[in-house]
């Protein structure tokens, strides 16, 4: 079981009790741009996907780690490594959290360190990154703030409310490998 513990917040590995938690941002209509969602999903497909959750990152290719305050449990947001790739040591990583009230309190930017930790000195990556729209500043701020340096575009990438916009490619190298 991965828990990784940091001054305000850590990150643990999904539980069953999860699923409200998981359906709710799944189904968030306001995220389905940055998340490629583009149909909502069932409590039954995420109480699946809960049942498989105990496959390791070699297996699943994949890893979403609930982001927690308080020792009592509950989520705040999620944090992924996804298209994980060992063979050239690399993975794709996504951060949601779910409510405005959460956000601004330093908590996306614990749990973003704490995972370029995980994946850099644990999974010996040599690079991760993000697919982050030009037009979300946030998201913009928190992974520069790391490193995460600006590597391309791509032009009309995201169709949102009859608009296509751009979205620039980020990319941190693990200098210590």
């Amino acid at each position: 079981m991965i828990t990784l513990k940091g001054d305000s917040i850590y990150l643990r590995a999904l539980e069953p009790e999860d699923l409200e938690f998981i359906y709710a941002v799944e189904n968030d209509q306001n995220i389905w741009e940055v998340s490629n969602t583009q149909t909502p999903y069932s409590r039954f497909l995420i109480k699946q996907y809960l049942e498989n959750a105990h496959q390791d990152i070699y297996e699943a290719k994949q890893l979403r780690l609930a982001i927690c305050q308080d020792d009592d449990f509950p989520a705040v947001g999620l944090i992924d490594l996804f298209d994980f790739d060992p063979r050239n040591n690399r993975a794709g990583i996504g951060i949601v959290i779910q409510k405005n009230e959460n956000k601004g309190q330093n908590i996306g930017s614990e749990a973003l360190e704490l995972l370029i930790k995980y994946a850099f000195y644990n999974l010996n990556l040599h690079q991760l990154y993000a697919n982050i729209g030009v037009e979300n500043a946030a998201s913009i701020a928190l992974f520069t703030k790391f490193g995460f340096e600006k590597i391309g575009i791509k032009k009309d990438w995201i169709l949102h409310h009859n608009h296509y916009q751009d979205e620039a490619v980020f990319q941190l190298i693990n200098k210590q490998i």
